[in-house]
């Protein structure tokens, strides 16, 4: 296993001195110019860009980052468990399905991901994959170098102006899809959960608020929606069933979101061309072997999971994790952290209070006492310094009791509660 630790000293605009800085080891192919620019910062990087699930433990466990940054490599609780010090787990990527969130939720470790900056990327790729089935360009190539001339054969193609585009979830992906769907001359529906007219208009398309109809009605189908329990087999068989012969599939999302059995038959029976650049199962590393029967079947032109391995996307996801991790490190809140509950609590607490040490661990002692858990927290000062509130979201409701003995101590104003 070969690594390199980058270290530079610590140029005089950087917030963080190089003896405080942290330890953060980037498990993937990660663009230089990030690498460098972290350490620029004060932090010791440590890149290792062959590590595989199976080895990201051991190297967890020997350089123990407070920050781990991954692109493809999988990060499972065995990974998790083997971190000490970890805070911060990095997707340099718009998705996190390779991440055990569960795993790193229940260590108090954020998961935070770079969404919105590989969308040309995959817009891109999707429609090298829409070109390549309508022309059948690789089965050219594969007969070209192989010594075989069949112009007969590879004139038969339908052609994409005046055609139907479907796009499967109008995120900014979907729209930079549709936007070169209008520059082909085609027609174009989107659907997504929260459809409006309004929304697929903003995006120079139409709205299609029944899946099963955009299937029905489209002559190419693109799939842009995030890995999740709502969007497993999204594409179902029922899907499948309803879409054209000879319809064009794409998929550059994740694997997970189709039906991949049903996929098949369908390419079997119905002659549909599939473009993918995901799989059920993959490789849980950048290189290792694969066996997929999908990609054997006729019509199905195959990519390696690149739609975002672009130099142009891999640059802004390097800019945009180092903002991540900067804002991380400098304030203690996450950009784009995904793990992070919402609405928890059954009660918040409003405490404007003397500003003052010791109050707040009074109130938070009071509340032990009373078995009653801080969900959440924060407090403000006003100008001057001499006050501040306090905002407390606990587990349950604190009985009148314990309101009581909050308010007895003399440097609590008041104490206001709201019940969620």
């Amino acid at each position: 296993m070969s690594h390199q630790t980058a270290t530079h000293p610590t140029p005089s605009t950087a917030t963080t001195p190089a003896s405080e800085g942290a330890v953060i080891l980037i498990a993937d192919k990660f663009d230089a110019s990030g690498i460098e620019a972290l350490s620029s910062l004060g932090h010791r990087v440590v890149s290792i860009p062959d590590l595989s699930p199976e080895t990201l433990p051991a190297a967890i466990k020997e350089h123990d980052p407070q920050i781990l940054v991954v692109r493809s490599t999988k990060v499972r609780a065995d990974a998790v468990e083997a971190a000490s010090q970890l805070a911060l787990i990095v997707r340099a990527g718009a998705g996190t399905d390779n991440i055990d969130v569960d795993a790193a939720s229940g260590r108090g470790i954020s998961v935070a991901n770079c969404p919105g900056k590989n969308s040309l990327a995959v817009a891109e790729l999707a429609w090298g994959l829409i070109l390549a089935c309508d022309r059948r360009i690789p089965d050219q190539v594969a007969d070209l170098r192989a010594g075989t001339w069949n112009k007969k054969e590879y004139s038969k193609a339908p052609g994409l102006a005046g055609r139907t585009l479907g796009i499967v979830g109008l995120g900014k992906i979907g729209e930079a899809i549709a936007d070169r769907g209008n520059a082909f001359g085609m027609r174009v529906f989107a659907w997504s959960r929260s459809i409006t007219e309004a929304r697929a208009e903003s995006a120079g398309c139409h709205a299609c608020e029944n899946l099963i109809n955009l299937a029905r009605m489209c002559d190419v189908i693109s799939v842009n929606v995030a890995a999740n329990q709502e969007t497993k087999h999204l594409i179902s068989p029922d899907f499948l069933a309803a879409m054209k012969p000879g319809a064009i599939f794409i998929n550059t999302s994740r694997g997970s979101v189709v039906d991949q059995a049903a996929l098949a038959l369908a390419i079997r029976e119905k002659g549909i061309r599939a473009g993918l650049d995901v799989f059920a199962e993959e490789p849980g590393k950048g290189t290792g072997e694969f066996r997929d029967d999908i990609v054997s079947l006729p019509g199905v032109y195959g990519t390696h999971h690149v739609g975002a391995s672009t130099d142009q996307s891999q640059a802004a996801i390097a800019s945009e994790a180092i903002r991540v991790i900067r804002l991380h490190l400098e304030t203690g809140n996450t950009p784009n952290c995904i793990n992070l509950a919402s609405g928890t609590g059954a009660a918040t607490l409003t405490i404007r209070h003397f500003n003052r040490p010791g109050v707040l661990a009074t109130v938070c002692d009071l509340l032990s006492r009373g078995g009653i858990n801080v969900e959440d927290m924060e407090n403000v000062i006003y100008i001057g310094g001499a006050a501040a509130s306090a905002r407390i979201r606990v587990s349950e409701t604190p009985k009148s009791e314990l309101i009581q003995a909050m308010t007895a101590g003399p440097n609590i104003l008041s104490v206001d509660v709201s019940t969620h």
